[in-house]
């Protein structure tokens, strides 16, 4: 990964800030003049000239001339993907009409049509995908869609601004930083994987854990430097013999170790609760050949992988045909795992130099305006006719609109055959009736149950790599609410939900006429004070929901709600209704400090304890302690309710809802926190009684709840103890770790 810019450059005379924007420009020149793209300097020279004039006096936050950044969008645009001169003059022209005088119209007139729809299309989005209010969110977000529908190349270069962003978002102040990170991470990597731009999805991953996690980021870091010697040791007693072996195959290749990005070493220490000195998998060896004859490829590929299993031990399981089968966004490669000679396993991934290529650079590396359309085209116009589907009926709230974009930038995939043979790429969990829907929609609709491999199965049975499936249908079955908790593709979600909403909006409509025929002859008028306290009083979210009860004769019009509806009754209750959905933080009642000032989000915001009573809640999805990487996020009663920064929830927030977000820093405090610890280990008398002697009596933790299991000499064990912060929840860890039998002791979520 590479470091991020220096955010602080020293101050520079004009003189030598031209000679600056010079050599970055002659930089990016050079690099293109060494592509395989035709030659057409003058257009992107005047394209230069154009936007440095328009951004002359413009400066970025961090002091340095505002025309750098577009040189450095170019830069990847041209040298990271791969593409040519429309796009590297469209990156170059990025922010001019968003940020000056010059229109869309001024560019086309100087550069042509095609440069200037390009760039109409990034200044449509050029506000980041997300903006203040939800509902702006989700028409940036279809705005970038729509937009990539038409021409890949924007979403291309938006990437590329988003990558030199990221690298230089050390500038920016922390709030902020945690909103860009979390939107990177939440929706810019997985769109990154899914249009194959693996290097920069990896990059935009790493850089969004190190604003996010700086501490735990650092220590990984420093965790691999450390291992390099041994594992270098490792990696050539294994790579010795099989270098011998394709040297006898006569193969032009290269053959090298690639570690594993920080993001998903960590990734995978959270996800199997285990340190860095058990994460085997450090890196894989990759084998890239050339092959001038694509007909050679697949055979080659499989040559190597017999000569590798001569030497090594194979991993059944993990064995990966991306050569026969290609992942949806392109990606070819053939995978499979062998036991090393220490003992541990090591993947090894063979590509040729054209798979090689567009595993790097994606769709990017064949773009139809450079090398013509091919295969990997048209499996991308496939994709993006799911995209274009899912915004021609979006999902009315913003944050489920972008939950069901998100859906649909799946890295883990099957894939399954119908009766007749063809081949359907699945998210992975995807189910019969996700496979119905893809299909078509008549198919979901209708679909009671299906056959999978000759046996039957219900429409909830969950499919494999390989499956041969039939879909069974009846015109007597009707679309039901239960199925959305079956699907898990984007387009079988968004099409049963518009079916739904379809005869919600009945029933809906009924409610609101028996709503307003009891109003009027109890002759009281509607106001939105009088939905909000039968809202609360009914415990419903909106009325809406409210309606629909009615409609669906859940809530009753009666007497009794009249009386609670009085002018009389206690207006108090409506305060209970103001309550973020994304908020599952729960409080006793006054142990919270109500802010009464706008919180700052430019600042740190303390979290501390005043007059006993706490500025803050906690989260109950993640429950934070002291020394947890945080954020907050202020609700609509101006209260901070604090998250893990890797939280599901957190991460939402971040992406939805950036202007809310506030840094935090905890205050040192004598309040105990609630962590729970998961122990395993092997079963035997008195374990029990040791771990409890180490918590209460040697480092006198409280205890607040001990469950265990023990089964064929094993056991489980959930623990919740009382702890100041983190710092103590490790050093009880260590400690408990260190009893015998005991092989694993990690904190979990609550």
């Amino acid at each position: 990964m590479k470091e991020p810019e220096n955010i602080k450059p020293k101050k520079l005379t004009k003189k030598e800030e031209d000679q600056l924007i010079e050599s970055k420009f002659q930089d990016l020149l050079e690099g293109y003049l060494a592509s395989n793209h035709r030659k057409k300097v003058e257009i992107i020279e005047r394209a230069f000239r154009f936007a440095k004039e328009a951004h002359s006096g413009i400066r970025r936050r961090s002091g340095e001339p505002y025309i750098l950044h577009p040189i450095a969008v170019a830069k990847i645009v041209s040298q990271e993907i791969g593409l040519g001169s429309t796009s590297i003059c469209a990156a170059l022209l990025h922010d001019v009409v968003e940020d000056t005088e010059y229109t869309e119209e001024d560019i086309e007139a100087q550069f042509g049509k095609k440069i200037a729809s390009i760039v109409a299309g990034l200044t449509k989005i050029s506000g980041g995908i997300f903006g203040d209010k939800a509902s702006a969110q989700a028409e940036n977000f279809r705005k970038l869609l729509l937009s990539m529908a038409d021409d890949i190349r924007v979403i291309l270069i938006k990437m590329a601004d988003r990558l030199h962003n990221m690298r230089t978002l050390g500038s920016m102040l922390p709030s902020k930083q945690y909103k860009i990170a979390g939107e990177t991470l939440y929706i810019y990597a997985p769109l990154a994987h899914r249009l194959g731009l693996f290097a920069i999805k990896t990059e935009l991953e790493d850089l969004s854990f190190k604003y996010e996690h700086p501490e735990a980021y650092t220590q990984i870091n420093n965790n691999i430097a450390a291992s390099e010697s041994q594992r270098e040791h490792i990696y050539q007693q294994f790579a010795l013999p099989v270098k011998k072996r394709l040297d006898e195959m006569g193969l032009v290749y290269e053959m090298k170790a690639r570690v594993k990005s920080v993001y998903s070493i960590w990734n995978k220490m959270e996800t199997k609760h285990i340190p860095f000195d058990e994460v085997y998998d450090l890196y894989a060896a990759r084998i890239v050949f050339e092959c001038p004859n694509e007909a050679d490829e697949k055979r080659l590929c499989w040559n190597i992988y017999s000569e590798i299993t001569d030497l090594y031990r194979l991993h059944p399981e993990r064995t990966r045909d991306w050569v026969s089968t290609p992942k949806a966004n392109g990606y070819r490669a053939l995978h499979l795992t062998v036991m090393g000679p220490d003992g541990n396993w090591i993947e090894v991934q063979i590509r040729s130099r054209r798979m090689d290529e567009l595993a790097e650079r994606g769709f990017a590396a064949h773009w139809k305006y450079k090398i013509g359309e091919g295969e990997e085209e048209s499996e991308l116009a496939v994709w993006l006719k799911t995209i274009e589907d899912i915004l021609n009926n979006p999902e009315p709230n913003a944050v489920d609109f972008l939950d069901t974009i998100k859906l649909n930038l799946f890295s883990s995939e099957i894939v399954v055959f119908t009766p007749k043979g063809e081949l359907v790429t699945l998210p992975k969990n995807a189910t019969v009736l996700d496979l119905a829907f893809n299909l078509h929609s008549e198919l979901g609709m209708h679909c009671i149950a299906g056959k999978v491999n000759h046996k039957l199965v219900p429409l909830s049975h969950k499919l494999h790599s390989g499956d041969q499936v039939e879909v069974l249908t009846s015109h007597s079955q009707q679309p039901q609410e239960s199925w959305l908790g079956f699907l898990t593709t984007a387009k079988g979600i968004n099409r049963l939900r518009a079916v739904l909403r379809k005869d919600r909006r009945t029933i809906v409509e009924e409610g609101v006429k028996k709503f307003q025929s009891f109003l009027d002859s109890n002759n009281i008028t509607i106001s939105n004070e009088l939905i909000n306290k039968i809202l609360s009083i009914k415990q419903l979210k909106n009325k809406d929901i409210l309606y629909f009860a009615i409609g669906n004769n859940e809530v009753t019009l009666n007497d009794d709600l009249l009386s609670k509806i009085s002018p009389k009754s206690n207006d108090g209750i409506l305060s209970k209704l103001l309550r973020n959905p994304f908020s599952t933080a729960k409080s006793k009642e006054g142990s919270v400090v109500s802010n009464s000032e706008k919180i700052n989000t430019k600042e740190a915001y303390l979290l501390t304890t005043i007059d006993g009573k706490d500025n803050y809640i906690i989260a109950d999805c993640c429950h934070p302690i002291p020394g947890d990487d945080v954020l907050g996020y202020i609700d609509d009663n101006n209260r901070v309710i604090v998250h893990k920064l890797n939280c599901p929830t957190a991460m939402r927030l971040k992406s939805s809802f950036g202007g809310r977000l506030v840094a935090t820093k905890w205050e040192n405090t004598k309040q105990k926190f609630k962590a729970k610890i998961k122990i395993e280990g092997i079963d035997r008398m008195g374990i029990l009684q040791e771990i409890i002697q180490i918590i209460s009596t040697t480092l006198s933790i409280y205890i607040r709840s001990l469950n265990i299991e023990a089964d064929n000499g094993v056991f489980n064990s959930e623990l919740v103890v009382l702890v100041e912060d983190t710092a103590v929840v490790t050093h009880l860890c260590k400690k408990i770790k260190k009893i015998k039998g005991v092989t694993s002791v990690v904190r979990v979520n609550s």
